[in-house]
């Protein structure tokens, strides 16, 4: 098989690696386009992939999930003539060996090249694919394989793991799947809600009082701590964790051993400890509200886990999921869904992420009742009302453009919709119209209406999420247009956070198969 594959498109760039790798005594393939290096890829497998980040039908950057979620995947050394913060920072989380601007030298090219091959040679001889028992764990998309990765990795070792991510998105979940998968697995997982400790008791909460210590101090009390001894101490919300608190838990984590409250000896537990936080514990750092020593302590894994946004693949296995669960507790058959159903939970924008798609979905299985499918009509009202509000709002947005492309011109014969005159009633010498059918203030408002969506369509209506994907995919080629490229300012033009726009870019390049052809508006982006 080819050492290396070349993704770039200059010709002068392919020939210089092409030679460097036979200089190396490596063999290799070059595609000029993205369509044809993932056309490579899937077709035989490669040890170290230079991609490029400009090409002609697309940012590089963003076939890194499909890329990373190859099996046997290669190493990724992305090669740019421009480096840009934001894409290196987006290229590491999204697990490339290396990130080099060009020009680069041959020999630290040839360096890391050697390297990125010495390391997955390593890495494919010194271990095997870790299997993970994900026992109530539902991750299909590509987003979930890196987290799926991290959390094999924590669960071969001993060391503490941070687990970050919005509420909701099965953090402790997670962390569970990690203890479970562990050598402790046998032992205790015990849960410190660090939002629900109170000053007054959190030290005899976690480390545990003798007889007397204080006023109803009746007998003693093992604490948390003493009670995760051999297996792991899950600290839920740790971002809630009291400062005062924080100090003397900075000992704990370092020794491994804690007074309780009265005592006058230690004690000692041995726990894995693994911590979980929806908020931004570095941002806390910076106005002293978390320590940064107690961070550092905590992360020396991290993992961190995607909104349900960000993984719609897995909206449909997750409602099989839970509608199963479901149907177990109420002890009623099992329920499916119809396609209406499952278009209305994928257009969802879950604020909630999986906690609220449970809550929606027994809010609908109730209203089921015997029923052996969930329609539309048994989803949540607010759910309904909020997809086909957002969706009208883009479609007109979306639709402006067209809308003037399709005015019609008040000289010509007939109007947008190929009816003579200003309505299709019977024209009065008065220059009135007298209605036959509805009136004239229901006919404009109709006319109205449709007005935004002339000429967009054809027959038979595609589906509403299909349009949607469509008017994305439309948008932002042309945003990229009108920006010549430049990925920062088309982020600032669309007023959206860099992470969203980062994953409307990767949801735009999975939404393309490698034959569509490239709209003649769409440039190479200026990242590199």
């Amino acid at each position: 098989m080819p050492d290396i594959l070349i993704i770039d498109d200059d010709p002068e760039i392919r020939q210089t690696m092409a030679a460097l790798a036979a200089r190396m005594g490596l063999t290799c393939d070059a595609a000029a386009t993205l369509a044809q290096g993932l056309a490579r890829l899937s077709g035989a497998p490669f040890g170290v992939v230079l991609l490029d980040v400009g090409l002609p039908d697309g940012n590089g950057l963003t076939a890194l999930p499909r890329i990373k979620a190859l099996d046997d995947a290669p190493e990724v050394i992305i090669l740019t003539g421009l480096g840009d913060p934001d894409g290196a920072e987006l290229a590491i989380q999204a697990g490339v060996w290396d990130y080099l601007v060009k020009p680069s030298s041959i020999k630290e090219i040839m360096l890391r090249l050697s390297r990125a091959l010495a390391y997955r040679e390593q890495k494919r001889q010194g271990q095997g694919p870790l299997a993970l028992d994900l026992t109530g764990v539902v991750a299909e998309s590509p987003a979930m394989r890196p987290c799926l990765d991290a959390a094999a990795a924590a669960a071969a070792s001993q060391a503490a793991v941070l687990i970050t991510g919005e509420t909701g998105t099965g953090k402790e979940l997670f962390a569970r799947c990690i203890h479970a998968n562990s050598a402790r697995a046998r032992g205790p997982f015990v849960v410190v809600d660090c939002a629900a400790l109170t000053e007054s008791l959190v030290e005899s909460t976690l480390f545990g009082h003798k007889k007397g210590a204080f006023t109803g101090a009746d007998a003693d009390r093992t604490g948390l701590v003493a009670a995760a001894d051999g297996g792991t101490l899950f600290l839920d919300e740790v971002g809630e964790m009291p400062l005062t608190l924080q100090k003397s838990f900075l000992r704990v984590l370092h020794e491994r051993r804690f007074r309780p409250v009265g005592s006058l000896t230690e004690a000692a537990s041995d726990f894995r400890l693994v911590a979980a936080t929806n908020r931004d514990l570095s941002a806390m750092i910076d106005t002293g509200e978390f320590r940064r020593d107690l961070f550092f302590r905590l992360k020396t894994i991290s993992l961190e886990l995607p909104s349900l946004r960000q993984r719609p693949e897995d909206v449909a296995p997750l409602t099989l999921f839970c509608l199963g669960r479901l149907g177990d507790r109420y002890r009623l058959p099992q329920k499916g869904f119809d396609a209406d159903s499952l278009a209305i939970l994928q257009e969802y924008d879950w604020p909630g992420n999986v906690r609220e798609l449970e809550n929606v979905l027994e809010r609908a299985f109730v209203a089921a009742g015997r029923e052996k499918t969930l329609y539309p009509m048994h989803l949540p009202q607010d759910v309904r009302i909020r997809v086909t509000r957002r969706s009208l709002v883009r479609s007109r947005e979306q639709a402006a453009p067209a809308t003037e492309a399709a005015t019609p011109d008040a000289s010509g014969p007939s109007g947008a919709f190929g009816v003579s005159g200003a309505s299709a009633g019977t024209d009065d010498p008065t220059g009135q119209t007298e209605q036959t059918g509805p009136t004239a203030r229901q006919t404009a408002a109709q006319d109205r209406d449709a007005a935004p969506l002339a000429g967009l369509f054809t027959s038979p209506l595609p589906t509403l999420r299909d349009f949607r994907e469509d008017m994305e995919r439309i948008y932002l080629h042309r945003l990229l247009a009108e920006c010549g490229g430049d990925l920062k300012k088309a982020m600032e033009a669309s007023g959206l956070s860099r992470s969203h726009f980062y994953a409307l870019l990767k949801k735009s390049e999975a939404g393309e198969s490698p034959d569509d052809p490239v709209p003649a508006t769409t440039p190479a982006t200026t990242l590199d």
